[in-house]
């Protein structure tokens, strides 16, 4: 009974990734091979961001971490991010590059290293604003993040392209 409206809420929400998606029709058609990362650069964030949410929950459920440390945590985030996007923007580059070239590899590369601090940036505080709007923090956080990844990687990969590629 707890996740249904979220999930219902969030069919709605994600309607927003669409519209994106359409709002960079002519970068698309300018460089079709983009759409061929689009999946696994979205996909990462929101993998990227329900890890740390669910760690964070957990956390939180069995006292390890209270609301007050979330400076401390953010800080920590940031450095386990930037170590696991670096790993995965090497690995999505070396594709890139086998697969279009250097041009679209750059930016995807970036793209991924961005998206997983992103996805792991809001999955780590989701659950603490969460938490002090009085929801339920475990129901509503990995779906939550997933369409907030989903919307946010559509919109910074798109604009990363159309700016780093100058189309």
């Amino acid at each position: 009974q707890k996740r249904v409206p979220w999930l219902v809420a969030l069919v709605f929400v994600n309607v927003f990734s669409g519209a994106a998606i359409a709002a960079f029709e002519e970068t698309i058609a300018a460089v079709v091979a983009l759409v061929f990362f689009l999946p696994l650069l979205i996909g990462s964030a929101g993998n990227a961001g329900s890890q740390s949410a669910t760690l964070t929950v957990r956390a939180l459920a069995t006292g390890d971490i209270e609301s007050g440390d979330w400076w401390r945590l953010l800080a920590k985030e940031l450095l386990v991010a930037l170590l696991l996007g670096g790993a995965m923007a090497i690995a999505v580059g070396l594709l890139g590059v086998i697969r279009v070239g250097w041009h679209v590899a750059g930016v995807v590369s970036l793209t991924m290293l961005v998206l997983v601090l992103m996805g792991s940036l809001i999955g780590m505080s989701l659950p603490f604003i969460l938490r002090r709007l009085g929801l339920d923090p475990a129901t509503a956080s990995g779906p939550l993040v997933t369409s907030l990844s989903d919307i946010g990687g559509v919109l910074i990969y798109f604009s990363l392209a159309t700016w780093l590629l100058g189309l």
